[in-house]
């Protein structure tokens, strides 16, 4: 049931690290609305489906009362986020959800073929595109892990499965042609100008301290540190999906994308095993 946003605000008694500036991160409040709590909570887990009352208690880590949790989740099976069983005894997500919790599990897992130096090039050549089409375009393109090259223009190195993401291509083959490249300069030099390279690693290497802090903090604090590591799980499942996931060859010494994937493998396991418990628990659990 794993998500984040923020990192650990030093409950039980240990000094979150300062080693790197938080401010690369990117965090967001440590305030999550009902809607963002039941879109967490099914998105961490596996398969993503969960009856009612386990959602509501995942409310419950965020002071959110049960009635603010069902009041969103009704909200969610309305504009087709959820679906529910003919009994509702079981909640799914669906719509764009389910499309983030494939491209999410694939980014804790990614696939990367093996790379000849060649580029993918999508290039707008619609004639009349209505916003709608523009911002889906944009949407497909970053679930495709391109990178805008200018106004209309994306690329990427050809190392990724071609028949994956059936729906985001579509979106773009109808918007784009798509051509084959091969840059005469520095591939690396491009990739760098093309990706914030720099930045997504310093951010992954600010969530790596944040969970090898927080991973004792569960273990000695116990309930009191279960929001936070929440919020960081978010944090690391968003971050991956950020992941460009270019060839070895574009990037940069010690690139810790494998490093943070590894990491977080065992500290999901152990907030799991956490939260079962504390599940278990709680009334009626």
């Amino acid at each position: 049931m794993t998500n984040i946003r923020n990192a650990p605000d030093g409950r039980g008694g240990v000094t979150e690290p300062a080693s790197r500036d938080s401010s690369v991160t990117g965090v967001a409040p440590r305030a999550l609305s009902a809607r963002s709590v039941v879109a967490s909570t099914l998105l961490g887990a596996s398969p993503p489906e969960l009856p009612i009352a386990t959602i509501v208690r995942c409310g419950a880590l965020f002071d959110i009362g049960p009635g603010t949790v069902r009041t969103a989740v009704s909200r969610m099976l309305a504009d087709g986020s959820l679906t529910v069983d003919p009994d509702h005894s079981v909640y799914r997500i669906g719509g764009g959800l389910l499309a983030r919790h494939r491209r999410q599990a694939e980014s804790r897992s990614p696939v990367r073929g093996r790379w000849d130096g060649s580029w993918t090039q999508w290039v707008v050549t619609a004639a009349t595109r209505t916003a709608a089409d523009r911002s889906a375009l944009r949407a497909s393109a970053r679930a495709l892990h391109m990178a805008g090259v200018r106004e209309g223009v994306w690329m990427r190195p050809d190392n990724l499965d071609s028949t994956s993401h059936v729906a985001a291509r579509s979106v773009v083959a109808a918007q784009c042609l798509q051509l084959d490249a091969r840059p005469h300069d520095d591939p690396a030099a491009l990739a760098a100008t093309l990706w914030d390279l720099t930045g997504w690693s310093d951010t992954a290497r600010v969530l790596l301290d944040r969970l090898r802090w927080h991973a004792p903090v569960l273990d000695a604090s116990g309930d009191a540190a279960l929001a936070d590591g929440f919020l960081l799980s978010a944090s690391v499942l968003r971050h991956l999906l950020a992941d460009p996931l270019l060839p070895d060859e574009l990037l940069p010494d010690g690139w810790p994308g494998d490093e943070l994937r590894r990491t977080y493998d065992t500290y999901d396991a152990d907030y799991k095993a956490h939260w079962r418990d504390w599940f278990r628990r709680q009334p009626g659990g």
